[in-house]
């Protein structure tokens, strides 16, 4: 299916929307229902050589992360939004600049209290894309990736059991993944699992979603997010794979310490191998570890 390309701004610009609307709104009528929490980060690292007859390249790198969790929480009815940013860039001698994250995630989930508080009647929506396109470096003339390309949006009605405030596992047997590549060179190749020439693919199927948050140790926080879905309609036993983890370490008020990692498996998705066009399917892996500013609020 083809889709105009001002659409995705206008997609994206409707879920941004609607999520501050909301909550802004919502929090100005009653605020003691509200429970906020944010933080900015800005992690930088440099390496330096002269001489160095141990090998290695001088470098300088950085990373920007902005998290906000808002949860409404007023007798049966529970509401949690979140939207995580991050973007960083990093440049080794004479070769261009590259971008080392960006990630742009938006997620909203609303729910209802059954007999037991610890079960939840819940629906979800979950969007997730990038900022500015992605190459297979060191080459940069073909775009691997884009703003939008791709773009994924799930959306999904279920049973949430929430057996402590630190867990939450969400299970429905019917869920609905778009997967948006608005981008025509990527979408005429049939990246992301698009017909070739198409920009929009839609996915029937049963989604899993566990979340653990916790205060592990003082002044460490621990956030691991684990999605499963399987397609219904195309190799239902190929399931698509989302593992996120985050251990946040405070070091004073204006500093702190991130250890990231994201594992991916899309079987839909061809990763590059080498600079001659040659793709597989594999496990994808990102780390990120920084120590810089942060800001809580």
């Amino acid at each position: 299916m083809k889709i105009n390309s001002p659409m995705k701004y206008f997609v994206l610009l409707g879920l941004i929307v609607f999520f501050q609307a909301q909550v802004s709104g919502q929090s100005v009528k009653d605020t003691t229902y509200w429970t906020t929490l944010g933080q900015a980060s800005l992690n930088l690292s440099q390496v330096s050589l002269s001489n160095w007859v141990g090998g290695g390249k001088s470098s300088v790198a950085g990373i920007a992360n902005f998290d906000y969790n808002a949860l409404y929480k007023k007798n049966r009815l529970e509401w949690d939004n979140t939207i995580k940013a991050g973007y960083g860039l990093m440049k080794e001698e004479a070769d261009e600049v590259t971008k080392n994250e960006d990630k742009l995630e938006l997620n909203s989930k609303l729910g209802i209290e059954l007999n037991s508080e610890k079960l939840l009647y819940s629906s979800f929506v979950n969007f997730l894309t990038q900022f500015t396109p992605g190459y297979n470096y060191p080459n940069t003339t073909n775009k691997i990736s884009d703003f939008f390309s791709p773009a994924y949006i799930t959306l999904a009605s279920g049973l949430d059991y929430r057996p402590t405030e630190k867990l939450s596992l969400f299970i429905t047997p019917l869920s609905g993944k778009f997967t948006f590549v608005t981008d025509d060179s990527l979408s005429n190749v049939g990246a992301f699992g698009v017909d070739p020439g198409e920009t929009f693919r839609a996915e029937l199927g049963a989604t899993f979603k566990g979340e653990y948050k916790a205060a592990i140790l003082p002044n460490v926080d621990l956030l691991t997010t684990l999605s499963l879905f399987s397609n219904y309609l195309d190799n239902p036993q190929h399931v698509d794979v989302n593992w996120d983890v985050s251990l946040n370490m405070k070091i004073n008020d204006f500093m702190s310490a991130l250890i990231k990692t994201n594992m991916i498996y899309d079987h839909d998705i061809l990763v590059p191998l080498d600079e001659f066009g040659n793709t597989g399917r594999r496990i994808q892996l990102k780390q990120v570890l920084g120590v810089g500013f942060s800001y809580r609020f």
